[in-house]
C-alpha cells in the first residue's frame, strides 16, 4: 500500500507565497509521475503541475511563471512552491503519484489528502 502525506497550505494574502510538500511512503517500487491538482468550490478538479521522474514538468497555464514543482526522488517527495498567489488560486490542493509496488507491476494512481489553500484579496 502506498500512502501520500501532504503538508503545507494555509491562509495567505494575495501576492504571498506558500509551499506544499507531499511524501510517498509504503510499498513503493517506483514512482513515475508526481503532481498537484486542485479543486475550487463548485469546480472540477484540475491539474496544476506535474513532474515526471526524469524531471520534465508541465504546468497549467494559469500558474505558469508563479508556481514551481520539484521532486526529490530519493525521498519520494514532491514539492509545489507557489509565489505571487492570487485569490483565484484558492482551492483544496491534492497530491498525486503514479507508480508501481513491484518490478514491472501495474501503475496505479495514488492520492494524498487535500490541503486547503486560501488566498485573501
Amino acid at each position: 500500500q502506498v500512502r501520500l502525506v501532504v503538508s503545507g497550505g494555509g491562509l495567505v494574502q494575495a501576492g504571498g507565497s506558500l509551499r506544499l510538500s507531499c511524501a510517498a511512503s509504503g510499498s513503493i517500487f517506483s514512482i513515475n509521475t508526481m503532481g498537484w491538482y486542485r479543486q475550487a468550490p463548485g469546480k472540477q478538479r484540475e491539474s496544476v503541475a506535474v513532474i515526471i521522474s526524469g524531471g520534465s514538468t508541465n504546468y497549467a497555464d494559469s500558474v505558469k511563471g508563479r508556481f514551481t514543482i520539484s521532486r526529490d526522488n530519493a525521498k519520494n517527495t514532491v514539492y509545489l512552491q507557489m509565489n505571487s498567489l492570487k485569490p483565484e488560486d484558492t482551492a483544496v490542493y491534492y497530491c498525486n503519484a503514479v507508480g508501481s509496488t513491484y518490478h514491472s507491476g501495474p501503475m496505479y494512481n495514488y492520492w494524498g489528502q487535500g490541503t486547503q489553500v486560501t488566498v485573501s484579496s
